[in-house]
């Protein structure tokens, strides 16, 4: 009977393991499908958009067939306008990331590991955070002018406040028992920083990685809408003067497909850098 009653007790327990067994592979087979179920969605809008083109229940001056905005993007493409547009739109907006999101780590990080300055530097950040790209652009433009370094440093300003918010939250909420480990082992304050702190916040730095390279582009579009003469965003503006609603859909499309490349390269850093973490992925 005992013997009876050990098998019943133990089956919930056999039967838990054998579902995570079974369902160990499915899962890994449904994370490998993930890119091809992602485009079901953006495919069968472009069926539905080429059908309702197709059937003239729209003019093309208001929304143009796919068809007509890929003959619109090779024929840019042929001339080289779109090749050079999009070479100096990508450049100014990897610069100004770069200076934007660099200065909002190492302020994150200074503002996470000492209060003093934190008390200093946050309620003034946090302000200016509140102010809209399309208010202090013409600013920028009356200070530096229609050249690079205005653009260069709008799109900055939209990348350094979610680095910043997001460091500094990722060291915040770091355990501060891991600092008293470190203190038991007489780690230095750049130990602590690169063995501890950075470690742990890794997972909001990364988050804020990818909202600043959101932020970013939507910086680099004010940009060249309002003081430029090259770039896509400047594409779209000029498109939309002489009312061509296809090159401006062939703007937008680069903004949308450049986007998501660079949000999928931090995704892609976030799986091998936080390899460590046992999430649930739904």
């Amino acid at each position: 009977m005992a013997n009876h009653i050990e098998t019943k007790r133990g089956e919930p327990s056999a039967v838990i393991e054998s579902v995570v067994t079974k369902r160990g592979p499915r899962g890994s087979s449904k994370r490998r499908n993930i890119p091809l179920i992602g485009a079901y969605l953006p495919v069968g809008i472009v069926v539905i958009w080429q059908v309702i083109c197709g059937l003239n229940w729209v003019t093309p001056e208001i929304l143009p067939s796919p068809v007509q905005i890929v003959e619109a993007f090779v024929r840019l493409t042929r001339t080289g306008e779109l090749v050079n547009d999009v070479g100096i739109s990508l450049l100014r907006m990897i610069l100004g990331f770069l200076l934007g999101a660099s200065i909002g780590l190492i302020t994150g990080l200074f503002a996470g590991l000492y209060r003093r300055f934190e008390e200093v530097v946050d309620p003034s950040v946090q302000m200016l955070r509140t102010v809209p790209h399309l208010a202090i652009t013409p600013l920028f433009i009356l200070w530096l002018g229609l050249g690079e370094w205005s653009k260069d440093i709008l799109i900055a300003t939209g990348a350094f406040f979610p680095m910043y918010i997001n460091t500094f939250m990722g060291i915040r909420n770091v355990d501060s028992k891991l600092f008293d480990v470190a203190r038991i082992l007489e780690f230095s304050r750049m130990k602590q920083l690169t063995k501890l702190v950075l470690p742990a916040a890794l997972p909001n730095i990364l988050l804020g990685l990818r909202l600043a390279l959101g932020v970013s582009w939507l910086g680099l579009v004010v940009a060249e809408m309002l003081g430029s003469s090259s770039g896509v965003g400047y594409l779209i503006l000029n498109a939309q003067q002489f009312s061509e609603t296809d090159i401006v859909f062939v703007g937008i499309i680069i903004f949308a497909v450049v986007g998501k490349l660079s949000d999928s390269i931090v995704r892609l850093l976030e799986r091998r850098w936080l390899r460590w973490r046992d999430s649930y992925t739904g």
